[in-house]
């Protein structure tokens, strides 16, 4: 008979015995008595840590599960650094949730303990966006804040995303700091469950007033609105956040056409209608494709659980609807700005973008063609937030995005913000038509200028601790032998951003990557192609990032070109033999 590792009965044997409530302790122990050995292991044999999104996983007991206990933990962790971080001060802190099953009940758990530990919490009374949440942190200068989500994740998840003083997710140190406040923690009986009424605050829709008046100010084609007002939108909350602010934003913008998707605009944790709430998947578009070809939409968008990653779709030359992909819609949110920017004389010679290092390469290209200074970052969010934090009033920030649908436009925020993306892809959508355009023909125009890049994303799951194991094995066998040659053409350069350093394959000279430390591997090939490796911090995968390009000499030469790179793509995975 299988048996349980000695430190994961241990871990079980605590809960058993400890201070946690009756139906919990019957759950493992029905797990115990079904002999349910591997998900007992995997609820059980290490602590949720938090990654490049924060807390994360799915919802059941055990100490590597969301529940009520590890929520506690987490929170005491936080009330314990900030309260060390902060002595004799009084501590703010914002706490919001989302749509999913238990999101309301985990964002009171957060309030009660913060609460209790004379924290002052403002608390917002109903589910809210992400942005909003980080913008609510820094309109009211707190000093952390706290949002309840699993982003895009299935239904089973749930998630625990933590906020710095500047409204971005914690980064090194302080993301260290906490999880090490956290892990001092030895009993549950430490965490201080108990509310103090006093310290909680409710928010209501004055915050949301506030935040869309904000973004409406950095409208930069007004003109073409007010010209387009008719644009028809189609737009779907997927079960979430979205249907709080989105449409709000665009009626302040002066979209007056926007239709919703009346199967998904009810905040649903189980997300009915769809496989997974995530607008990477074109499964989850399905019924806002459908609405769109019924009204005969001009754009389609759909955000994510928490608001914060919009997918879209426009029309190609043949009247069909097609879905961009997110280096697709980066990039074009990208370039748009820096041309209306441009077109409008509001460049001073100090403004800034900001990309991930696994975002399409277009965008350096971009920026570098308009004089705009483009950092690269590592993969998160927050690490976008971070540099906007560090030139804050030394330079000016305009627009910034990574590949997993996630951008943001303006300062105002420190994370991904769908609700102000959803304005500006539609006020761009808005300027190309007035000009006798689409955002289609502005892709295609795009690539003309600047190269046609093509970029897909290869992920490949590997769930429980066997699957951390094989991930890890991969990464180590990508390290120690790398490919010759991928697609065909010499693998030049080994960028290995754990060990900070990229090497040179053909001469064997090393020079330093000045980024932080971090899990990922970049395969730069003679032809220009950047293929990256990266386990997710979020998610039990590894993923492949496969960036390609050639020039694009004319229209019409589109779909053989991206035929071809395709299949180049293609060639790259077999050379990787994933």
């Amino acid at each position: 008979m299988e048996a349980l590792d000695k430190s994961v009965q241990d871990k079980i044997n605590i809960w058993l015995n400890g201070n946690y409530d009756v139906e919990t302790k019957q759950k493992i122990q029905d797990l115990l008595d079904s002999g349910s050995y591997t998900e007992l292991t995997d609820s059980f044999y290490k602590s949720l840590e938090f990654g490049t999104g924060g807390l994360r996983g799915i919802m059941g007991p055990g100490s590597n599960r969301i529940n009520k206990y590890t929520i506690g933990i987490a929170t005491q962790g936080l009330a314990n650094y900030l309260n060390k971080k902060y002595p004799n001060e009084k501590i703010k802190v914002a706490i919001a949730h989302d749509s999913r099953n238990q999101s309301d009940y985990f964002a009171q758990i957060t309030a009660d303990v913060l609460s209790a530990n004379n924290i002052q919490v403002y608390f917002f009374k109903e589910l809210r966006p992400t942005p909003l949440l980080s913008f609510a942190v820094r309109e009211l200068g707190c000093k952390s804040g706290v949002m309840l989500t699993a982003s895009h994740n299935p239904k089973e998840y749930n998630g625990y995303k933590a906020y710095g003083a500047d409204g971005g997710q914690f980064v090194a140190p302080d993301d260290k700091m906490v999880m090490d406040e956290v892990g001092n923690i030895q009993s549950i009986d430490e965490v201080k469950f108990t509310a103090n009424p006093a310290n909680i605050e409710l928010l209501g829709e004055d915050m949301d007033t506030l935040y869309i008046q904000k973004i409406h100010s950095l409208s930069v084609s007004p003109e073409a609105i007010q010209r387009q007002k008719d644009l028809k939108i189609v737009f779907s909350p997927i079960h979430g956040t979205g249907i709080t602010l989105v449409p709000k934003a665009l009626n302040a913008f002066g979209f007056e056409n926007i239709i919703l998707v009346d199967q998904q605009t009810t905040p649903d944790g189980n997300f009915p209608t769809v496989v997974y709430p995530n607008p990477e998947e074109k499964e989850a578009l399905t019924l806002a494709l459908k609405k769109a070809d019924e009204v005969n939409a001009d754009l389609v968008m759909a955000t994510d659980p928490d608001a914060d990653r919009v997918g879209i779709a426009v029309k190609n030359h043949n009247n069909e609807f097609v879905l961009l992909n997110g280096n697709q819609t980066g990039a074009l949110l990208i370039h748009y700005m820096l041309e209306a920017w441009e077109k409008k004389g509001k460049f001073t010679g100090n403004e800034y973008i900001t990309k991930t290092i696994v975002t399409s390469y277009i965008i350096d290209k971009i920026a570098a063609d308009k004089n705009v200074t483009c950092y690269n970052t590592l993969t998160g969010f927050k690490y976008i937030g971070q540099i906007m934090t560090q030139l804050e009033g030394k330079q000016k920030f305009i627009v910034g995005g990574e590949e997993s649908y996630g951008y943001l436009v303006g300062d105002f925020v420190r994370d991904k913000d769908a609700v102000v993306s959803c304005a500006f892809i539609a006020e761009m959508t808005a300027f190309y038509k007035d000009q006798g355009s689409s955002l289609y023909d502005a892709l295609i125009d795009m690539y003309v200028k600047y190269g046609f890049y093509k970029e897909k994303l290869v992920s490949i799951t590997k769930k429980g601790k066997s699957g951390a194991e094989e991930i890890q094995a991969m990464m180590e066998r990508f390290r120690n032998n790398p490919p010759k040659s991928l697609g065909g053409s010499v693998v030049v350069a080994l960028k290995d951003y754990t060990l900070r350093q990229e090497k040179d394959m053909l001469s064997g000279e090393v020079k330093p990557i000045e980024l932080p430390k971090s899990d990922v591997l970049q395969f730069v090939t003679a032809d220009g192609s950047i293929i990256s490796a990266r386990p997710s911090g979020t998610e039990p995968k590894i993923k492949f990032y496969c960036s390609i390009n050639e020039p694009l000499s004319n229209k019409n030469d589109f779909n053989a070109v991206d035929a071809k790179l395709e299949e180049k793509i293609s060639n790259i995975m077999a050379d990787l033999n994933v």
